[in-house]
């Protein structure tokens, strides 16, 4: 099994060029079973979520082709995808695809719209009420979907179509928003989503679904109203920059030092983080080519973060930016309010010598003049991560294992962070 060691202490200079979007891309792929006709994503990442969704909807009959490089492309350039479902060939996800990929569940919507009905299994470990399958499956019965849960399988039917209605989410949901535009866009009527996830990634997707034909207003926003169409056509997007990739980056540089440009990001996809970042010592600087982050020799300072909702501070950053707070000048609160069990990445990160205790959903960290390498273990995608940022800073040798976690949402880590001066790399079991 690989794993990822990092000797600490050096500054990062120079360019980070930032990969499409994972949280955009994988619903994007998903739409692509809404339509027989070809759907064409440029800027998807080379990510092992992206290559287990293609898996997953190839079972439902999704046809792939990826483009080749060609002549002056650069070498940091997205991947180019057209997906073709010409027809459902099964409405069954099963278990062993979906309990890799919570995504993947999404499929629901698309399949009842295209097929009428849909069996597809529970999240793996996920009982009903907990990351809100729950609200998902209330937007579809919304929409005129009959729902039955059949040992660890969800059962629906829409023999007559979806049916346009309101859709009123008792909490803010992202994959319940993605599901509900999918579901509304080719229900017959109109639908009305309230309390919807105002994430760009939801926009991101929105804009593909009407430029397939979906006549969808107000994505961005916490109402969204949607004019059912009959059928969607093909299209060609491009997905947007990945504004976790972006703000994981700017805290590694703010942790270790120096002055990196993040290529392609966009700051105003994650405009609370950058500003929380600016709070801590660091120089954030918004460029015509990206978004440029600084800092020479002073002090990390300490500050207090609450995880929200778009526009809010991002829960996908607590974890890296937890790594940071480890070396600040003081004390700092961080609270999580969207997913239970978000601290897991808090024991690891003591085994570096991080001072944190946890008191409920907040976290009190004591910042600490060095960390000192030691052999960690990643627990999820995010505190994978949150353990390289803190190993950039380490004192001596630092080992990351369980890396795949990484690899699940982040392209080519080490050779970017190589490029800037990181001593780290790849280490692979021989055999």
């Amino acid at each position: 099994m690989d794993r990822i060691r990092i000797t600490g202490g050096q500054k990062l200079l120079g360019v980070i060029p930032i990969s499409g979007a994972k949280n955009a891309a994988l619903p994007l792929m998903i739409a692509s079973l809404l339509t027989p006709e070809t759907l064409t994503l440029e800027n998807v990442p080379r990510l092992a979520d992206v290559r287990l969704l293609i898996r997953i909807l190839g079972n439902h009959g999704v046809d792939h082709t990826v483009d080749g490089k060609r002549l002056g492309d650069s070498p940091n350039a997205g991947q180019t995808i057209h997906f073709r479902s010409k027809e459902i060939v099964d409405t069954t996800a099963p278990y062993e695809l979906v309990s890799r990929m919570r995504a993947s569940f999404w499929v629901l919507a698309p399949l009842l719209a295209r097929a009428g009905e849909a069996k597809v299994s529970l999240p793996g470990g996920c009982a009903i009420g907990t990351r809100p399958v729950d609200l998902l499956l209330e937007a579809l019965q919304s929409l005129g979907v009959d729902l039955e849960i059949e040992n660890g399988y969800v059962v629906a039917t829409a023999r007559k179509g979806l049916v346009g209605g309101e859709v009123n989410f008792a909490k803010v949901t992202v994959g319940g928003t993605h599901t509900a535009l999918m579901g509304a866009a080719m229900a017959r009527g109109d639908t009305v989503i309230r309390n919807a996830a105002c994430e760009p990634e939801v926009k991101d997707l929105a804009d593909c679904l009407n430029a397939m034909g979906a006549k969808i207003s107000g994505a961005g926003t916490s109402t969204i109203e949607v004019q059912g169409v009959t059928s969607l056509h093909g299209a060609r997007h491009s997905v947007l920059p990945d504004r976790i990739e972006t703000g994981t980056y700017a805290m590694a540089v703010a942790m270790t030092g120096g002055d990196v440009l993040l290529e392609g990001a966009r700051a105003d996809l994650l405009q609370a983080a950058l500003d929380v970042l600016a709070q801590t010592g660091a120089d954030v600087l918004p460029t015509e080519l990206g978004v440029r982050i600084r800092r020479n020799g002073g002090a990390i300072e300490p500050v207090d973060v609450t995880t929200d909702p778009f526009p809010g501070f991002p829960t996908d950053l607590q974890a890296q930016f937890m790594g940071l707070m480890t070396r600040a000048a003081g004390s700092s609160r961080i609270t999580e309010t969207i997913f239970e069990n978000r601290f897991m990445h808090v024991q690891e990160l003591a085994r570096l010598g991080a001072r944190i205790r946890l008191d409920g959903d907040t976290a009190i960290v004591e910042g600490v003049k060095a960390l000192t390498g030691a052999p960690v273990m990643a627990t999820d995608l995010r505190a994978s991560v949150s353990l390289v940022i803190a190993g950039l800073a380490a004192q001596g040798d630092t080992t990351v294992h369980r890396v795949y976690h990484l690899d699940r949402g982040f392209e080519r880590l080490e050779q970017k962070l190589v490029a800037c001066g990181a001593q780290i790399e790849r280490v692979s079991d021989p055999g």
